[in-house]
């Protein structure tokens, strides 16, 4: 009794086939294939070997004349490009048999995937979790094929994507990157492979947002990555997490340590499950930070900035401008990372515990919190002032502004509370020169103003989304 041997033959690289593959073609007395992919194998085959062709769609016809050859007693070679596993012939040849009852022996040679070798060609995009979805719907319902992208999106799968488009098929890419927009960022780096190992070969490397489904053809696998993906060099990563868990040292050099390893993750969390995750990077990390702190994804309305707020107060601090923070709370002034506060230069303040701030409320019947800022104002007029817990602090500050006593390189305005809180918020708006972020309505506190002065700190780190430097 003959034999049926199922190989594929990988993407179309004869040096992308694999020795196992090859031995088993050159041992054949008949090659039954697809006749597009026999230029592949050619000269591999023994002399007399029978290599029967057939047209695109005759999948039943090649396994019923490799089972009718088989059962003549020969040797037989199904060939499929790529792994004959993945939508290749592997299946149907053992379903056939199941069938028929057949009593031949099968097995199944494995191959070099177009999707494992356009991600060679790409970088390293499937270094963690991957799925792989073909867009055809001639044998599975389109309803079923978009369950399983929502599935792969909201599971945060890195996503092959095979069949994606031909000349009947022009919308279900379309319809598919939409269905990952609402799950993933637009930076999401996507990478695809037209004519993977073959003369015609073509490598793009692009972005969730930016990418062009005209672009593509029936011969074009793409790779859409994760939430932790990233590009780099033109190279398309997908990190599987040894240097954020394990490897802290690379050559002897640090590289995170276990709170910022920890910090990242959160973040990489926080953005996936974000409603607006697509904003200007000036607004997307003090969110981040806010988010991280809060636990409150009620953040992403009421977090108020000016235009380019962060970058702009940042700016001041690496331009040397910027030299001193006041606080209205101690423990606001805690919260700011030493870390940063010492790699920068930067001092902190606050006169809550100062006799003088004690003094001055006595003497003019105002709060204690007022008073510290009038000691600021005549000592550290150009300080980024940090409010996190009196919304009186904020009132005098505009005060003491629009007098002309203080000139603020910014302003985090975040008391909380249920007296005078939203006014003192609608007041600092007015200060239209000087950058402001502001959290809205009565949500605030002094654990929350801190994390937005290290959002500002460590804007530098914003756009690798690598937070907790100075942990």
């Amino acid at each position: 009794m003959g034999k049926i041997i199922v190989a594929g033959i990988g993407p179309g690289s004869k040096e992308d086939i694999t020795p196992a593959v090859l031995e088993a073609i050159g041992e054949a007395d008949v090659v039954v294939g697809y006749k597009y992919y026999f230029q592949f194998i050619e000269g591999y085959v023994k002399p007399g070997c029978e290599c029967i062709d057939t047209g695109m769609k005759k999948e039943r016809e090649r396994a019923e004349e490799a089972f009718r050859l088989a059962e003549q007693g020969k040797v037989v070679v199904v060939i499929s490009s790529g792994d004959a596993g993945m939508y290749g012939m592997a299946p149907l040849i053992y379903q056939m048999k199941e069938q028929t009852g057949a009593d031949i022996d099968i097995c199944t040679l494995p191959g070099i995937s177009a999707f494992q070798k356009a991600a060679s060609l790409l970088g390293a995009p499937i270094g963690h979790d991957t799925c792989i979805i073909s867009l055809s719907d001639l044998m599975t319902p389109w309803s079923i094929i978009e369950k399983r992208i929502k599935a792969a999106a909201m599971g945060d799968f890195v996503t092959a994507i095979y069949n994606p488009k031909s000349h009947g098929r022009y919308w279900q890419l379309y319809r598919l990157i939409e269905l990952f927009l609402q799950e993933r960022s637009a930076d999401t780096p996507v990478g695809y492979v037209r004519q993977a190992g073959r003369e015609e070969q073509e490598v793009k490397v692009t972005t969730l947002g930016e990418f062009d489904p005209e672009d593509v053809d029936m011969f074009t696998v793409i790779l859409i990555g994760n939430s932790q993906s990233y590009i780099a060099d033109g190279n398309f990563i997908t990190p599987r997490g040894y240097y954020s868990n394990y490897g802290l040292e690379f050559r002897g050099e640090r590289l995170e340590n276990p709170g910022q390893s920890i910090m990242m993750e959160s973040f990489r969390t926080i953005l996936s499950e974000m409603k607006y995750p697509n904003v200007p990077t000036w607004r997307l990390w003090p969110l981040l930070h806010a988010i991280h702190t809060t636990v409150d994804f009620g953040m992403e309305d009421c977090l108020w900035m000016d235009d380019r707020a962060t970058e702009i107060i940042y700016n001041k601090v690496k331009d040397g401008m910027l030299r001193h923070i006041v606080t209205d709370v101690s423990m606001a002034a805690s919260g700011i990372r030493k870390g940063a506060l010492e790699r920068l230069g930067i001092q902190v303040h606050c006169y809550i515990n100062d006799l003088r701030s004690k003094q001055m409320a006595d003497e003019k019947g105002i709060t204690r919190s007022q008073a510290c800022m009038h000691l600021a104002a005549e000592e550290y007029p150009e300080a980024l002032y940090v409010v996190g817990n009196a919304p009186t602090a904020l009132f005098e500050i505009c005060d003491l502004v629009r007098k002309g006593k203080m000139h603020p390189a910014g302003i985090i305005a975040a008391p909380v509370g249920f007296v005078h809180v939203c006014e003192s918020k609608h007041a600092v708006k007015t200060l239209k020169q000087i950058p402001k972020i502001i959290v809205e309505g009565r949500k605030g506190g002094s654990n929350l103003a801190a994390t937005l002065c290290n959002a500002i700190l460590t804007f530098d780190d914003a756009e690798q989304l690598k937070p907790g430097r100075d942990l």
